[in-house]
């Protein structure tokens, strides 16, 4: 920071450069996934380099996301602005530097590959869609000129804009959806292909460094590319409103991703050595099929506790003996909300500290919530406890961890409600009193002390062949005793629990547990790898 401020560096450009120098780099998956990232970041990291996913249990999850794209009319508006200005800069450039403009168009009729000012990693990298899908071919004719680009662009924006005007809410392929695109705006499948790399090569030519101002066209062109390309593992779904303000008009148009392979696969593709682990990345063999690879090695390892500190349960009624569920079909049912309210009531009573309760998804976490604030049931767990909640914005689940965690500290108690596989069960510890057994689905209540853990899942758990797709460092705690079980019956195990877990303990492992490998143990775990490779 001291060369940054003495040289007048920029610190975010300086990081980019070190990328080069570093012999480790640390940072998020979307610099490596995100097509609209790697391009920038992760251009010079060698195929030697080895890349390690760590906390991987969500990572197809990020894979959907980095190739998922949403248009809004304010996507739309600002695409028509850019293209104005994009405009005016082409005419700017026909009255001084022509000669860049057809110089452009020959790089283009020569053919994609051999352009001369895109540099092919640069490309490989930043193309939303696969490299083998563009690079083979030469950009259509009909959007090599300039002038003729932005009008087919105009074209696509005034088509989105009328498939936006809709009150009902559509599900579409994107075989169909380019066929309606052929049909109404009279742009091909082929064209639409090109879009991201048209749109890049342009920008260069027109030396507009500011891209931030032309994100909204940007994002129109990755729309088109992804939709040109695939005729699979996508779908376009288009819906009049949020459903959070069902009576707000806000048309969103969706390109949803259902392949995490395909966001991944040029990381296969360009490193030799890719490392995927996680402490929970269970079941193990479900990931290779997600992702669409063949490991060399997998393998998973038991977690040492000196102590019983972890006490899970399988809850299946409520005190007055009604199924408990999270089935999609019985979810909503009153008497369901009803009891995960009283559930959660009871135990708030009863746990010091702070309990963090893991939802499916952020929309039934916001119907749970509404309906147990109509009920009087959310007034009742605040006189026990202080709630924070986990939302989509990033400042405001900061601040309310941050208050949670202060809550806890002086004694006041919280609740933190959260989505399990969201940003707090995918990064956040609540380790001691904060709350524990963080990011278990389907859901979960972790309380303090040691971590015990109810799953409210109906018969499902219950089952054998369900049963043992939990990790195994839960199913090795998870007594026969404990399953489909009642609220009152679960409340009484965690009372007795977090009776025995405020006793002192000896935290050397004197119990005879092991607690630390040693080097002997480090050897032999090498040696059972290197076999494995080897044969």
């Amino acid at each position: 920071m001291v060369i940054v401020s003495e040289k007048g560096w920029c610190p975010y450009f300086l990081a980019r450069h070190m990328v080069q120098f570093a012999n480790v780099v640390v940072y998020s998956y979307q610099y490596l996934l995100d097509p609209k990232v790697a391009g920038y970041i992760s251009k010079e990291m060698q195929k030697e380099s080895v890349v390690v996913f760590d906390e991987a249990h969500n990572i197809d999850n990020v894979c959907i996301e980095a190739l998922s794209v949403s248009v809004r009319r304010q996507t739309l508006e600002g695409a028509r602005r850019n293209l104005n200005k994009m405009r005016q800069e082409i005419e700017k450039f026909k009255a001084t530097d022509a000669g860049r403009l057809r110089a452009e168009y020959n790089r283009l009729v020569e053919g994609l590959a051999q352009r001369g000012n895109l540099p092919f990693t640069d490309n490989w990298l930043s193309n939303p869609a696969l490299p083998d899908d563009i690079l083979k071919e030469a950009v259509p004719g009909n959007i090599r000129r300039a002038e003729h680009f932005l009008h087919v662009l105009r074209r696509l924006v005034q088509y989105l804009e009328g498939r936006l005007e809709t009150d009902n809410v559509e599900k579409e392929g994107p075989v169909g959806f380019v066929a309606s695109i052929n049909t109404h705006a009279g742009i091909d499948q082929k064209t639409l292909k090109f879009c991201y790399d048209r749109l890049h090569s342009l920008m260069l030519t027109l030396e507009i460094t500011d891209t931030d101002e032309f994100l909204h066209i940007q994002t129109i062109c990755d729309f088109a590319t992804l939709v040109g390309t695939y005729t699979r593992g996508f779908s376009i779904i288009i819906e009049p409103f949020d459903e959070r303000m069902p009576h707000i008009p806000d048309p969103v148009l969706q390109l949803s991703c259902h392949d995490a392979s395909l966001a991944i696969k040029p990381v296969f593709d360009r490193f030799q050595s890719v490392v995927i682990t996680s402490g929970t990345l269970s079941p193990i063999d479900l990931y290779p099929r997600l992702l669409n690879f063949h490991p060399v090695v997998s393998r998973s390892f038991t977690m040492s506790l000196t102590r019983d500190c972890i006490c899970p349960m399988v809850l299946t009624r409520g005190s007055d003996q009604l199924p408990v569920s999270t089935k999609f079909d019985m979810r909503s049912d009153l008497g369901v909300v009803r009891n995960y309210g009283r559930l959660l009531l009871e135990m708030a009573s009863v746990v010091p500290d702070g309990i963090v309760c893991f939802f499916v998804s952020y929309s039934y976490m916001d119907g749970i919530v509404n309906s147990w604030n109509e009920n009087g049931i959310l007034k009742e767990i605040m006189q026990h406890k202080l709630v924070f909640i986990e939302t989509q914005d990033v400042v405001e689940t900061t601040l309310a961890l941050d208050n949670y965690r202060k809550a806890c500290d002086c004694g006041r108690g919280a609740i933190f409600f959260s989505v399990a596989r969201g940003k707090v069960a995918e990064g956040i510890d609540f380790d001691r009193h904060y709350g524990e057994d963080k990011g278990i689905e389907p859901w979960t209540l972790a309380t303090t002390w040691g971590g015990s853990a109810t799953w409210p899942k109906g018969q499902w758990y219950s089952r054998h062949d369900k049963r043992s797709k939990l990790p195994g460092w839960i199913l090795s705690h998870l007594r026969d005793a404990h399953l489909n079980l009642s609220t009152d019956m679960a409340l009484h195990i965690a009372r007795e629990f977090l009776r025995k877990m405020a006793q002192p303990y000896d935290k050397a492992g004197g119990s005879g547990r092991k607690t630390l490998l040693s080097q002997d143990d480090v050897e032999k775990m090498g040696d059972g790898i290197l076999n494995e490779m080897q044969y």
